[in-house]
């Protein structure tokens, strides 16, 4: 998805932004170096190796990940990249993009659905359904079940080790491409996509592959971030999530849920429509996290007409 959402429903607001134009494991220990660790099970239909998916940091991986500048001045750009305003110490964008120089970049990966089609990436629906059939979720009638706000996005069949292993090792190639191009932190989003699977998979279904997830990306170097989720926040940061991004938490009175779970490790994204980026946007000084920046919902780059930025 990308970024914005309708204010007015919900249950799409708690989805995510992700660009418009835009293996495996249980982790015993989620280390801040290199772990290879064992994959719960074979690998699903369409997985490379049914054995073990090594994710032993690659031989150009960072070292050390480096922790969250927390109260830094933040942006999100998934909508395309451009140079950040002075000042900005995060960056998000696409995993088709490159780290914002000199920033703590985080790389947003959708880990859950497939992607939504941009310039960069025309074909992920098509590469899941062609190269990974069965790990596409699917209803009784055995269509492909997609996302009701972003209907170009199908969701990922999770709902058993064998399957969240072989999403895994796909995604883990994405984590790959963040590491290599020198990304500090991986942003995982839609990890609440068992909200929309019609009882297919569930919350310890998402649960199991996000720590799996969360070993993969601390082995490459890299923190890792947790993405909305608000009913993960008892789980996942006991589980080795360094941070996390919450969309819109000011206006659904939602960031001290984060706050208490992360600390001041909490990047939120206020979507405003047109050029309206008032003070009203940020909130109250005391009831927003540190790193709160305010957006235009279709996150479209500096100098493109709607183009809102304005941190808090």
């Amino acid at each position: 998805m990308t970024g914005g959402v309708d204010g007015h429903d919900r249950a799409f607001a708690l989805c995510r932004a992700h660009a418009l134009w835009g293996a495996l494991a249980v982790a015993a220990v989620l280390l801040a170096g290199c772990a290879t660790v064992p994959a719960p099970g074979a690998a699903a239909p369409g997985a490379r190796d049914p054995g073990v998916v090594d994710t032993a940091a690659p031989a150009d991986a960072t070292g050390p990940r480096r922790a969250f500048p927390a109260g830094a001045g933040a942006d999100y750009q998934l909508g395309g990249a451009y140079p950040p305003p002075t000042g900005t110490g995060i960056v998000v964008r696409d995993s088709t993009a490159g780290p914002a120089p000199g920033t703590w970049s985080v790389c947003y990966v959708n880990a859950f659905q497939t992607q939504t089609q941009t310039q960069t990436q025309p074909q992920d629906r098509e590469r899941w359904l062609r190269e990974h059939p069965d790990l596409v979720l699917r209803g009784g009638d055995g269509e492909t079940v997609a996302d009701p706000g972003w209907p170009d996005e199908l969701l990922l069949d999770i709902s058993t080790p064998q399957r969240r292993a072989g999403v895994a090792e796909v995604v883990t190639r994405v984590v790959d491409r963040c590491a290599a191009a020198g990304f500090d932190a991986v942003e995982l989003d839609n990890l609440d996509s068992w909200t929309r699977s019609g009882g297919a998979f569930t919350a310890d279904d998402a649960e199991a592959l996000a720590v799996d997830l969360a070993g993969v990306v601390h082995a490459r170097g890299l923190a890792v971030g947790q993405k909305n989720a608000t009913d993960l926040l008892d789980r996942l940061p006991a589980r080795g999530y360094d941070f996390a991004v919450a969309e819109e938490c000011v206006a659904f009175d939602e960031c001290g849920a984060f706050t208490a779970a992360y600390g001041d490790r909490v990047l939120d994204v206020e979507y405003v429509d047109g050029a309206d980026a008032g003070p009203t946007a940020c909130g109250e000084p005391g009831r927003r996290p540190p790193a709160t920046v305010v957006r235009d919902r279709l996150l479209v780059p500096a100098g493109d007409p709607g183009h809102v930025h304005r941190t808090c």
